[in-house]
């Protein structure tokens, strides 16, 4: 899926959401324990009950390989799944993934190639710390994305991303810049936090055209017109993930009607945030 084929999903669905699958069996609802497979069940209801009104899913790997094999196998029921669905979603494997050249391309092949790994995401999260040599294997698969963490809405996110140099430039700035040249807007994206929105304004100067990944609008407080109006370019360039927001908007048996619910409810502001733009 291309950013071209990627605006169009966006203008059939009225929506740039994703929902984030940071499916954590301590928050799932007890009632699903029973289930032979408590995590899958869940995702599979809350999917069921978001699909239109997201355009995007984005399991967190850490929620799954920190259950072992167990959790493996969910995420890849899941993937499966989702597989019904593949003209109408985009899959994201937020796994911040950044290692030397021959290790980044077998954390491709783990989650690109369905030959070899069982896994045929869309896209990545990746880290670009080690430079070039550990973003660019992400790049070498047609089709799929690299999502590069930029400037992110976690409270350390200072610690490292706003450090300037003698030309007061910003670290998230000179990342943007190098990775830029490395892939293009049809296959790379940039996670940039909503915390951070008034930022936004100078991310567009660096890279007018890519589409950001924007996490923290919902239960860490972004907010999505703030969001909206620093971010969004002629192809929409915007992705707005929802996790804890949607996924425990109830803890009841009514927790994927709930979902819907909040789903639904973003999606009917993005609609009038698309119109009022004329991206619709």
């Amino acid at each position: 899926m291309n950013r071209t084929e990627f605006f169009h999903l966006i203008q059939q669905k009225k929506s740039f959401l994703c929902v984030g699958l940071d499916s954590d069996l301590n928050k799932i609802p007890t009632h699903l324990l029973d289930s032979a497979d408590p995590v899958f069940e869940f995702n599979k209801q809350i999917i069921d009950a978001t699909l239109p009104y997201t355009v995007a899913y984005k399991p967190n790997l850490a929620f799954y390989e920190s259950r072992g094999i167990k959790g493996m196998i969910s995420l890849e029921k899941t993937m499966n799944y989702l597989e019904n669905f593949k003209d109408e979603v985009f899959t994201i494997a937020d796994a911040k993934r950044g290692d030397i050249g021959n290790t980044s391309t077998q954390y491709a092949i783990s989650v690109f190639d369905k030959q070899a790994s069982g896994f045929s995401f869309d896209a990545i999260t990746v880290a670009p710390y080690m430079g070039e040599d550990s973003v660019k294997p992400f790049l070498a698969f047609p089709g799929k994305w690299a999502i590069v963490l930029a400037l992110t809405s976690n409270k350390g996110s200072d610690d490292f991303q706003l450090f300037t140099d003698q030309n007061e430039t910003r670290l998230f700035e000179r990342v943007l810049e190098r990775t830029s040249k490395w892939g293009n807007y049809d296959n790379m994206m940039y996670v940039v936090g909503a915390t951070k929105a008034e930022m936004l304004l100078d991310i567009r100067k660096i890279v007018p055209d890519h589409f950001l990944l924007v996490p923290g609008v919902g239960a860490q407080g972004g907010d999505l017109n703030a969001v909206a109006k620093y971010g969004l370019n002629s192809h929409c360039g915007l992705l707005i993930n929802a996790s804890r927001s949607i996924l425990f908007a109830s803890s009841g048996i009514d927790f994927a009607e709930k979902a819907g619910q909040e789903a639904q409810s973003m999606q009917n502001e993005m609609e009038t945030i698309l119109r009022d733009n004329n991206l619709l």
